[in-house]
């Protein structure tokens, strides 16, 4: 039953090591460049950002974690308190469950019901055109996610191993639906050309969910009686860093930056390669046993990124969009491999 397996998935990712092994987010790569004269105050530094005409007090999205099982419910709760209370977006896992068996409804609702204001964002997958009103229904969601899992169904005992007709599917659910539609990775990033293909299919909002946080293909290994398939793809995936720099260079839509971004100034990095905004899961998962402790997290957080806001002399999030950075290693290898002039962000 998927209840059943979404109740693995989260004892998995709350109790096991699901992280990349030697694959990294690429962010080590990337060097803002240090302003000793930044002429901002930064007590006057603004998070602030506007996602589909909503004002959030921070770029910082909670991406899809849990949903679809009765032990997610408290958890889906402290985490939209803790949305509402920061003004900040939140997402939810996959909502088949919740579509197809009502009982389990009220592991979402429980979202809107505690973040009236947030800016929350639904998720199916793309084969489940079925069911894209009755999701955004159930969560009352501003933005609908389809997320995109190839390996995660490769690995998983159960999966779905036939993505035939997926993007056009993608393009009836953009089409069906009268709120926007995002497309988001599950942790092995997005390519130009995919990121382009999705954008003609009239897709909204990208979130890359790039390689180097948590590894489906690891979760799946541990479920698994097998471990030779998901021990081999465990490092699967582009790096979040490149995934972001191929998205926004190739598209002209909104771009979230997640998949092992772990600080704000990961997060700054990852805005000053193109991102609109930055998600995070697994660490807001591992942080809910208390509000307190939430709370403590993201105020971390986002001190963390208006330092390094600071330190480049952005006073907003539009001004660190173009900073100045230097782009190392591997990760410009990759990129000037695939036709992205890197020194256009160090020449700002």
């Amino acid at each position: 039953m998927i209840s059943n397996r979404k109740l693995e998935h989260l004892l998995i990712c709350k109790n096991y090591d699901v992280e990349f092994k030697d694959k990294t987010t690429g962010f080590e790569d990337i060097e803002l460049i240090h302003n000793a004269l930044p002429e901002v105050d930064k007590n006057e530094i603004d998070l602030s950002t506007s996602v589909f005409g909503k004002k959030l007090d921070s770029p910082l999205f909670i991406t899809a974690i849990t949903g679809g099982h009765p032990s997610a419910k408290e958890i889906n709760k402290q985490l939209a308190i803790a949305a509402e209370e920061n003004n900040i977006a939140l997402g939810v896992g996959s909502q088949r469950a919740a579509c197809e068996h009502p009982e389990l409804e009220d592991t979402y609702t429980v979202v809107r019901d505690n973040a009236p204001d947030c800016l929350l964002v639904g998720n199916i997958g793309a084969p489940q055109l079925n069911l894209a009103n009755k999701a955004v229904e159930i969560l009352d969601a501003d933005i609908l996610a389809i997320h995109l899992n190839p390996l995660q169904e490769s690995i998983q005992p159960e999966g779905d191993l036939n993505a035939i007709g997926y993007l056009e599917s993608i393009g009836e659910i953009t089409g069906m639906v009268d709120i926007p539609v995002m497309a988001k990775e599950t942790g092995c990033g997005i390519s130009a050309e995919t990121a382009k293909e999705l954008v003609d299919e009239g897709v909204d909002f990208i979130d890359v969910e790039g390689a180097g946080g948590t590894s489906w293909a690891a979760v799946e290994t541990y479920r698994s009686e097998d471990k030779y398939l998901g021990e081999m793809f465990w490092d699967w995936g582009i790096p979040t860093a490149i995934s972001t720099a191929e998205v926004v260079n190739s598209v002209d839509v909104p771009v979230i930056s997640s998949g092992g971004i772990r600080s704000g100034l990961e997060a700054a990095k990852a805005i000053a390669l193109g991102a609109n905004s930055v998600g995070m899961a697994l660490p807001f998962l591992k942080k809910s046993v208390s509000q307190e402790e939430l709370n403590n997290f993201i105020n971390k957080f986002n001190d963390s990124l208006r330092i390094a806001m600071f330190l480049v002399g952005a006073k907003n999030i539009e001004e660190l969009k173009q900073s100045r950075l230097v782009i190392r290693g591997k990760t410009k290898e990759w990129l000037n491999e695939r036709g992205i002039n890197t020194n256009n962000y160090s020449r700002r």
